[in-house]
């Protein structure tokens, strides 16, 4: 396990699993979001996201926090390992409102309030995103694939790999 992604719906807990799976296994952590969005809210290009997103795939050893459907496939190409967290709806809508008014260093600012774009895509999320990230991870090859539907599994299988 060199190449690492974890992925899931938003609130779902990804990069707290990440920071965890960094604790255990030493690896670097990199969160999309911080490839994608600056602190005043505006976003990298498509072409410059790429890019960094890019130069990450290419090295040795790293995990990848976050969704970004778009870039799943290369990103699947290029692991040997994903977590899917696959909560219910209602366990992330928890998570997004217990983010709220906390520094993460996943985000370049902090949540005050709640996002009805955020919300909208969580509320879509099971329906339109979760079964493109399924067949993917179906038709992934080499892949170590894990899907945890509670967040007691997904902290069982970091024990696990703690050893304790």
């Amino acid at each position: 396990m060199n190449r690492v992604l974890v992925i899931g719906c938003p609130g779902s807990g990804k990069s707290t699993f990440a920071r965890n799976l960094r604790d255990v296994t030493g690896l670097p952590l990199i969160y999309l979001d911080q490839l994608y969005w600056r602190a005043d809210r505006t976003h990298a290009s498509r072409e410059e996201f790429d890019r960094r997103l890019h130069a990450v795939l290419c090295t040795e050893r790293w995990i990848l926090d976050g969704n970004y459907s778009r870039t799943l496939p290369h990103r699947l190409a290029a692991c040997d390992c994903v977590f899917f967290l696959d909560y219910p709806r209602e366990v992330c809508l928890e998570g997004i409102a217990a983010r709220r008014g906390v520094a993460r260093e996943d985000m370049p600012w902090v949540e005050t309030e709640e996002d009805p774009e955020l919300v909208d895509f969580v509320m879509r999320f099971e329906r339109e995103t979760r079964p493109v990230i399924l067949g993917l991870l179906n038709a992934a090859r080499g892949i170590e694939v894990h899907t945890f539907r509670t967040r007691e599994a997904a902290a069982s299988c970091l024990r696990a790999l703690c050893g304790a």
